[in-house]
């Protein structure tokens, strides 16, 4: 009795060693399994947008090559980013960049180094904070925006203002070349320009101001007491008329009008009303074929832009002229016409 339960106490032993040894493979397995790097696994490991730009600049083996292993080598020495990230952290801007979901269009060291050279000053350090926050602000875009989702047009930036994209040869972002595209991080996707992009700095009113084209527009604006809310307002779309054009309108209103002073002021508002609309309206946001188009005035005009052109609530057409569309201002954007538009007459 005694030697068939040692017996029996045996082979229990047995089989608890067995599925010991057997738990002990697999959870060994397991862990290895888990312990794995992904460069083991074939996968860049990904990083936060500030620190994969620190890792470019400290680590140069970190850019050798792309998720398809091919070589890529755009500069006789290899791009850094001590500017941007020192500017990032001035500006308390690191945590937006860390914690949201975000494009960066990284200018280099070389790109702040040009930038420093025209504004005449020795580093980075001199340039305002206030300053250089609006600046980095119109590198970045919502979202993770790959090189293959962007086509010719305005892209708008955290700023308020857009950038232009222009793939007519290579990829451009405003003045600046994309020397290399499509740079993931953990929570967003990094394009290296090579320039740093300055965003506009005047309201649309110092704009038309600062042009003689628009002196009448701007005696106009000034006249109906709305200087200050188109300086200050927005954003807004204006569809500003030239010199030649209120002359024309004069003239089309007939001898009794020889100036603005002429036009009572509450027609002259209305007038300049039903050439604002709300928001920032780039060309490459009209619609393709005629579309109706809400104005602050409360009536709506017509814009076609294969023409381009706007026909107003008479039935009178105005050109917009291709050269002078979307001049951006720090409130809004600006198309330039050539008539004057009028809103219903009664």
């Amino acid at each position: 009795m005694k030697r068939a339960i040692n017996s029996r106490n045996t082979r229990l032993g047995s089989l608890f060693l067995m599925v010991s040894l057997t738990f002990l493979f697999v959870f060994t397995a397991c862990e290895n399994e888990d312990t794995v790097s992904p460069e083991q696994n074939g996968q860049q490991e990904m990083y936060d947008i500030e620190t994969t730009l620190e890792m470019i600049t400290e680590n140069p083996d970190f850019f050798d090559s792309d998720s398809d292993g091919e070589l890529k080598r755009r500069w006789r020495t290899y791009p850094t980013f001590r500017n941007l990230t020192y500017a990032l952290f001035k500006t308390r801007l690191f945590t937006t960049v860390v914690s949201n979901e975000l494009t960066v269009f990284a200018p280099t060291d070389e790109a702040f180094k040009k930038l420093f050279d025209e504004i005449g000053v020795k580093s980075i350090r001199e340039v305002p904070t206030d300053q250089l926050k609006t600046i980095l602000l119109y590198h970045v875009v919502q979202g993770k925006v790959k090189s293959t989702m962007l086509s010719n047009g305005f892209v708008p930036t955290l700023n308020g203002a857009a950038v232009e994209v222009d793939l007519s040869d290579g990829v451009m972002i405003n003045d600046a070349t994309v020397q290399y595209a499509d740079i993931r991080a953990l929570n967003g996707i990094i394009h290296i320009i090579d320039e740093v992009l300055l965003p506009p700095t005047q309201n649309i009113v110092e704009i038309a101001q600062g042009n003689e084209a628009f002196s009448i527009l701007v005696d106009a604006v000034i006249k109906a007491d709305l200087a200050e809310t188109l300086a200050t307002g927005g954003p807004f779309t204006v569809f500003a008329p030239t010199n030649d054009a209120f002359v024309a309108l004069l003239q089309e209103l007939g001898p009794e009008f020889n100036s603005l002073d002429d036009i009572p002021v509450e027609l002259l508002t209305q007038v300049l009303l039903y050439h604002v609309i709300e928001g920032r309206v780039y060309s490459s946001d009209l619609p393709a074929g005629p579309a109706s188009v809400p104005t602050l005035q409360g009536d709506s005009f017509t814009i076609d832009v294969t023409g381009p052109t706007i026909t107003d609530a008479n039935s009178r057409e105005a050109g917009l002229i291709a050269s002078l569309l979307n001049i951006q201002g720090t409130n809004g954007v600006i198309h330039v016409i050539d008539r004057v538009i009028l809103p219903p007459l009664e």
